[in-house]
């Protein structure tokens, strides 16, 4: 970040400056990063903001800026609008409560997923159909392979069986997965690194 700072146009640096000495009071804990060719701020993983220099003027913006400017926008040129001096930015206590208003949001938005996390129930083990449980009954190697598999690589192979559309597709579908799991391979194991 210091390197694009030290490259912006000679009216741009001290905009940027300020902007980043704002966004680090307001938040300590806020880690920069340059995305997508442009110095960004992120908190808890996800980006806050971001500021950007232009021939003729800086840009800053904020990742949730509908909710955080409450729709507010100025010239159409990120959160603040077009900078071109320092006195295009506002007051500083503006500006740190604007940041610690998206740091609220993205706290909110982190606890409302890890909430829809623990509500959410892992997926029942696949049931086994019984084309694939008699095959699998005369294939011993097979049926080890497959008993030994996670639930999930048992629903790999279930969900592409029982997925064909025509019957002879299934059937073909089935003998090749006995083979493989007789050869002791995972369904995808073509694509798993050797």
């Amino acid at each position: 970040m210091d390197a694009y700072i030290a490259g912006a146009a000679g009216f741009a640096r001290p905009i940027l400056e300020r902007l980043r000495n704002v966004v680090h009071e307001a938040c300590p804990q806020v880690e920069e990063a340059i995305k997508w060719s442009m110095p960004s701020f992120q908190y808890g993983g996800r980006i806050l903001c971001s500021m950007a220099a232009f021939k003729r003027h800086a840009s800053f913006g904020f990742w949730q800026h509908a909710q955080v400017t409450e729709g507010k926008a100025r010239d159409g040129m990120g959160s603040l609008g077009k900078l071109v001096s320092l006195e295009d930015l506002p007051p500083g206590k503006e500006l740190v409560a604007l940041v610690r208003k998206a740091m609220a949001l993205i706290d909110a938005s982190a606890a409302s997923t890890a909430a829809v996390r623990a509500k959410a129930s892992p997926r029942p083990a696949p049931t086994t159909p019984a084309d694939l449980q008699d095959a699998l009954s005369g294939n011993p190697e097979a049926k080890a392979t497959f008993d030994g598999f996670s639930p999930s690589a048992r629903r790999e192979y279930i969900e592409w069986i029982v997925g064909a559309k025509r019957t002879d597709t299934r059937a073909r579908r089935l003998a090749q997965a006995v083979a493989w799991m007789a050869e002791g391979k995972a369904r995808h194991w073509k694509y798993q690194p050797r």
